[in-house]
């Protein structure tokens, strides 16, 4: 028995070398739909994990593909997919009208609401999912926007480079920010200062080296990333996923002069600028929303008049700093709050972190830096 990393064979050629002189009986595969491969026109686009699904096929005498996420829609798209299992049968492009894929006898599916236990409950318990909408204040919906701007001018600055290996990281970085300006005023603020020092960094070394005025290259400093190395960060352990993000958003941009790094430098100073006049007014309406649901919703209290044990799960290591000095200023008790950094440690504990609930009512939540699809796997253990 082996048990292997999916990304690991997929980019390693060495390893699939090896892999390839020899022969399984069985090979499941988990998270099976990035096996992906999409039809651009005439052509295909085939994916490295793709690839490595065809090899795998051609090694066993059973191949079984499991997913929980839905596909995306595009019957040449499952059609491709499928051939994974049967090349004969799924090969080429089904024409329009002509026939539909069927595979039904390939194919199983199942949904959560469906699988039970040994004595017959439900596996998983009711979830119940409602959205609080909130207004912006003034002073954030002015920053929202700015950085929004900011963002839409770099992409399209990005969008201009010749240089694919540096437009990837850029891109990337970009949509870190956007992210993480939704997350909290804190996690923007100190995202816009990372990046402001360490350009302005990069602009003293440029300067003192006297360059001139083109920027060499800052490929070397930078991961290379394309489209589907960033969709592979999903799978990725948490701590490659956050120092590939940390350095991508503190360095990749799209200036190609002294003058233009300059000119980004001055934007950063006003945003960041922005960014700290709503940290220091104290207005934060998404934590005054969740402050509310807290101390105010009746369903946060259990008969006895306790506070319910809650789990509340967050992207960013600095919103979830902010956040857990806030709450615990709010329940009055640092006992009360448990927090864990990535989805690695967070999976290890939550047998400790079951027995703590079950032990005392202080407990009542804990902070978890990690993307929502890992956070509804992990709820579901504890």
């Amino acid at each position: 028995m082996a048990i292997c990393r999916l990304d690991k064979l997929s980019r390693n050629e060495d390893v699939q070398a090896k892999l390839a002189n020899t022969d399984w009986d069985l090979v499941v595969c988990d998270e099976a739909h990035k096996m992906s491969a999409t039809f651009f026109g005439n052509e295909v686009k085939y994916t490295k994990r793709y690839r490595l699904g065809q090899l795998l096929g051609q090694l066993t005498r059973h191949l079984l593909l499991m997913t929980a996420t839905p596909h995306n829609g595009k019957p040449e798209d499952f059609q491709l997919f499928m051939a994974l299992l049967d090349s004969d049968r799924f090969e080429g492009r089904s024409r329009d009208g002509v026939h539909t894929v069927d595979a039904s006898d390939l194919m199983r599916r199942l949904v959560k609401e469906q699988l039970l236990k040994f004595d017959g409950t439900p596996l998983f318990p009711e979830r119940r999912a409602y959205t609080v909408s909130y207004k912006l204040s003034d002073a954030e919906a002015s920053l929202y926007k700015s950085v929004t701007d900011y963002v839409r001018e770099e992409f399209n600055r990005a969008d201009a480079l010749d240089n694919e290996g540096r437009k990837g990281p850029v891109g990337f970085a970009l949509t870190i920010l956007q992210r993480r300006l939704a997350s909290s005023p804190e996690a923007i603020l100190q995202s816009l200062r990372r990046r402001r020092e360490r350009l302005e960094r990069r602009l003293r070394e440029e300067q003192i080296l006297k360059r001139g005025a083109d920027l060499q290259d800052d490929d070397q400093r930078l991961p290379s990333l394309t489209e589907e190395d960033i969709d592979e960060l999903d799978d990725a352990p948490d701590a490659e996923v956050e120092e590939t993000e940390e350095t991508v958003v503190d360095q990749a941009t799209a200036a190609r002069t002294i003058a233009e790094l300059q000119a980004e430098i001055e934007i950063l100073k006003n945003l960041e600028a922005l960014a700290l006049k709503v940290r220091r007014s104290g207005t934060d309406r998404k934590w005054e929303e969740l402050s509310s649901i807290l101390q105010n919703q009746a369903e946060m209290f259990d008969a006895q008049g306790h506070r319910r044990k809650m789990v509340i799960f967050t992207e960013h290591r600095d919103t979830l700093n902010y956040l857990s000095e806030r709450l615990r200023a709010l329940l009055g008790a640092p006992e009360a709050l448990v927090t864990v950094h990535g989805t690695g440690w967070a999976a290890r504990s939550a047998p400790r972190l079951r027995r703590r609930s079950n032990r005392t009512r202080t407990c009542s939540s804990c902070w978890l830096p990690m993307p929502p699809a890992k956070a509804s796997t992990y709820s579901e253990r504890i």
